[in-house]
């Protein structure tokens, strides 16, 4: 028994950690998540305390997995895993049960699982962690309390420290579809093995008050004009994978065409500045993004801004005298929440090929890179 004890616990603290770790890479994936849940449900009210749940609940993730793993409090953790595993089961049991989310975000980007993979590994999980509840008297600290404390604090500490890094500099690890090195046309296109969607034409009639369906090549042998049309419509038959990496990325001009393909296309060096927002029309990156926009000048490098919020980014270049210096265009928010963790990031490319990423606190070592390349 002691040894079926010990071998769950282990694999509990360590998948715990794991997956707190995971997401504190990119806490404002698991915020956007959260959101699309709260969407879902219709709690619009909780949008603005997603960031803020998320964080909690990575730093607390890391803690309990810690502490299962030092034995510490196992009467007080054994019963927040358990609160904790059941929620996490009704999220994941929700999500592939009704099929209105297709992932849940368990492990972040990095290790995407469908919501039938996140709900089965949920409900591993909840079965061992019963059983670490109802045997907790048989785990022992492995340290005195005064070094669980210390460790506890120096975890807590570490957690939120992570956070905050990746929150202001980017995420450590980038599992996005926009990482450097990737190329966002081809990431905009589905996989070249992609199996694409299977549905066939169904038609929605009605005989004598009542509504019939069948599809195209299952017509009623009865059929004549007691029939009355209601609809017809694709009824999907089997789900594909035939999905790009890279969705709704659209970058709009101020005349409303898509120019996406003219500028990913467009020969020569490009900088994006991706910002879902400019609240102000002096905002703090502001000096260092001007030096970067001079040192752009001097290369004859294009130097695009790209937001979803048209009115702002016209407020910002009229303020600072921009216009004919940059070129906005407007883009999906979604797409710019993915490509810029941090609003706003700056990126560097080589037509479609995203050569370097920068943060808001990072302006000013992008000079390097851009002062490195040749005038085109």
């Amino acid at each position: 028994m002691k040894l079926l004890v010990n071998t769950s616990r282990v694999i509990v603290g360590i998948l715990f950690i794991f997956s707190g770790l995971i997401k504190a890479n990119d806490p404002l994936g698991l915020s956007y998540k959260m959101e699309e849940f709260f969407d879902v449900w219709h709690f619009h009210w909780l949008d603005n305390f997603t960031l803020m749940f998320a964080v909690v609940m990575i730093v607390f993730e890391i803690v309990a997995g810690v502490s299962i793993l030092l034995g510490w409090r196992m009467k007080l953790f054994s019963w927040l895993l358990l609160l904790l595993i059941i929620f996490f089961t009704f999220l994941t049991g929700y999500a592939f049960l009704s099929g209105k989310i297709h992932e849940c975000g368990c492990f972040g980007n990095c290790i995407p699982l469908t919501s039938g993979e996140s709900f089965t590994k949920d409900l591993v999980l909840l079965v061992l962690i019963l059983f670490l509840f109802i045997y907790q008297k048989n785990i022992k600290p492995v340290f005195s309390s005064l070094i669980n404390i210390a460790s506890l604090l120096l975890v807590t500490v570490f957690a939120f420290s992570m956070q905050w890094f990746v929150l202001h500099q980017l995420p450590v690890i980038d599992c996005l579809p926009y990482k450097i090195g990737n190329n966002i046309i081809e990431k905009m296109k589905p996989p070249p093995d992609a199996v694409p969607d299977s549905s066939v034409i169904s038609f929605v009639y009605e005989k004598q008050g009542k509504q019939v369906e069948f599809t195209a090549d299952k017509f009623p042998s009865d059929f004549n004009d007691s029939y009355k049309f209601i609809k017809r419509y694709d009824k999907l038959i089997r789900k594909g994978n035939a999905e790009s990496e890279i969705k709704d990325f659209n970058l709009f001009a101020a005349s409303g065409n898509d120019t996406t393909m003219d500028i990913l296309e467009r020969k020569g060096y490009k900088i994006f500045l991706f910002a879902k927002e400019i609240p102000e029309p002096d905002p703090a990156w502001n000096k260092e993004f001007a030096i970067v926009l001079s040192l752009a000048e001097t290369k004859n490098i294009p130097v695009y801004l790209i937001t979803a919020n048209d009115v702002d980014a016209a407020n910002f270049l009229a303020t600072n005298n921009l216009q004919g210096k940059i070129t906005f265009f407007k883009c999906d928010a979604t797409a710019i929440k993915t490509a810029a963790r941090v609003n706003p990031t700056l990126y560097l490319l080589k037509q479609a090929n995203i050569l370097n990423k920068w943060s808001a606190a990072d302006f000013e070592n992008s000079l390097e890179s851009i002062n490195e390349l040749p005038v085109q």
